[in-house]
């Protein structure tokens, strides 16, 4: 190895060329660290989703029909049958109505039997008021509740 120690006439410059090594080296790590992570983050469960077809509502005498919107200041409005209830009254109400079905069907109850709560919601309803009704008739006993929806122009 030679090295220049000065002297030869010519004018000495500072040397204005970058050193890129350090550049390629992160570059080549970084390329390395994706082509290890990109196959784990596309990964996916192998799933075959349900076909979705439109299907009339058995609608049983004992099944609860609730109706879930809200007013313009956003406050929860919801309705058993026509008539509007509080979300007090809705658990009392829809915890002695499953205690009476249940007590009337006695002894030969089967899953079957058991009533179910059909949610009809507008579409600009939120979340929280159609997720309250949820809430207070799974904590009234209810196992099975449904949504009521209107299909699309396409499926009719």
């Amino acid at each position: 190895m030679a090295m220049s120690v000065g002297g030869g006439g010519a004018e000495e410059k500072p040397m204005s060329d970058i050193n890129t090594t350090p550049l390629v080296d992160v570059m080549l790590v970084l390329l390395i660290i994706f082509l290890i992570a990109i196959p784990v983050a596309i990964q996916s469960v192998e799933l075959e989703l349900p076909k979705v077809q439109f299907e009339p509502t058995v609608t049983k005498k004992e099944n609860v029909l609730l109706a879930v919107r809200a007013d313009e200041s956003g406050t929860c409005q919801v309705f058993w049958q026509m008539s509007p209830i509080t979300s007090t009254e809705l658990l009392q109400r829809a915890s002695d109505n499953l205690k009476a079905v249940v007590d009337q069907l006695g002894d030969n109850i089967r899953p079957d039997d058991i009533p179910e709560v059909h949610i009809r919601g507008d579409v600009n309803t939120p979340y929280k008021c159609i997720g309250g009704v949820i809430y207070t008739m799974q904590n009234a006993g209810f196992v099975k509740v449904g949504f009521i929806s209107q299909p699309s122009v396409a499926t009719q």
